[in-house]
């Protein structure tokens, strides 16, 4: 075997960790403050998605995020926006739908010109 056919090692990959939330994250060389820096973070947020609904089983989730955007601004409109429970529409369509459509939603809901009805 020649000197250029012999296989060279890999230089050193950086090490993963398994965070505590079961994410795989890179272990950085100051784990201190690596360390700091995420508890302060994961502190302030809980990530979570929409939970299932039965009425949309299928994989595409268009229609889910429009009816949870409609529910939400029937429901505020019928209980007022400190209702508790509205929130959950809200935290379901900011999940679900992309920004841009929510963004052209809320302007045409201005504008009056939304595709649906949001009275109760």
């Amino acid at each position: 075997m020649s000197e250029s056919a012999r296989v060279r090692p890999l230089p050193s990959l950086p090490e993963f960790i398994l965070s505590p939330s079961g994410h795989l994250a890179l272990l950085p060389s100051n784990q201190l403050t690596y360390s700091s820096a995420m508890s302060d973070l994961s502190s302030k947020y809980v990530l979570q998605t929409a939970g299932f609904d039965a009425r949309f089983p299928n994989t595409n989730q268009t229609w889910h995020c429009f009816q949870n955007y409609t529910d939400y601004f029937k429901c505020i409109a019928a209980k007022g926006e400190d209702f508790a429970p509205c929130k959950q529409f809200k935290r379901a369509y900011n999940s679900l739908c992309p920004n841009e459509w929510t963004t052209k939603w809320d302007e045409q809901r201005e504008s009056g010109t939304f595709p649906a009805s949001l009275e109760p």
